[in-house]
């Protein structure tokens, strides 16, 4: 069985993606989380690493490929990631998540512990600085929902709602653990 999960910033998708892979007993590939771990490292913050990685292709690719590789290699995932829809060509199913983005903002002040006006434009200066990199290093459209199975507003339910709708999807969708 294998699922991606993807949405932009602060839609839930890491929060839920952990709460899938727990109740089905399934492995977790996260690409924010490979992301934040080379921002820190190299002691910037993820929207000064979001530029960063516009001049360095080899960051999106990195993550991208090793993110891509890991979930090739696994019978039994969830592949959460802004592009592990795109890039995860064997899912079975693929998941959008979204939410209005006053209230993405909000949730990203929130965990971040950062002003709301500071995060409203970090946040939209990362998403604009991402949508021009997936389109010019994989001529992928993020704004094209078109690829996924099912799509979620995050901003209607809490996680616990939006992981009981992805569980029900699998239930409905007969997909089961692959026990080889």
């Amino acid at each position: 069985m294998k699922i991606t999960i993807s949405g932009p910033p602060g839609s839930g998708t890491t929060t839920v993606a952990k709460i899938v892979a727990e109740k089905l007993g399934l492995k977790l590939i996260s690409a924010g989380d490979v992301f934040r771990q080379l921002a820190a490292k190299k002691g910037m913050t993820v929207e000064e690493f979001s530029q960063y990685a516009e001049e360095n292709p080899e960051i999106d690719r990195l993550i991208d490929q090793t993110q891509k590789e890991m979930a090739e290699k696994e019978k039994n995932v969830v592949v959460e990631g802004r592009l592990s829809g795109w890039f995860v060509k064997n899912a079975d199913l693929k998941v959008w998540i979204f939410a209005d983005p006053e209230v993405r903002y909000s949730r990203i002040a929130k965990r971040e512990g950062k002003d709301l006006t500071v995060v409203r434009q970090e946040t939209r200066l990362r998403e604009e600085f991402e949508k021009r990199r997936y389109w010019k290093f994989y001529s992928i459209d993020i704004d094209n929902w078109t690829i996924y199975d099912l799509i979620i507003n995050s901003g209607s339910f809490d996680a616990e709602g939006v992981v009981e709708i992805i569980l029900k999807a699998v239930e409905v969708k007969k997909i089961k653990v692959d026990q080889k």
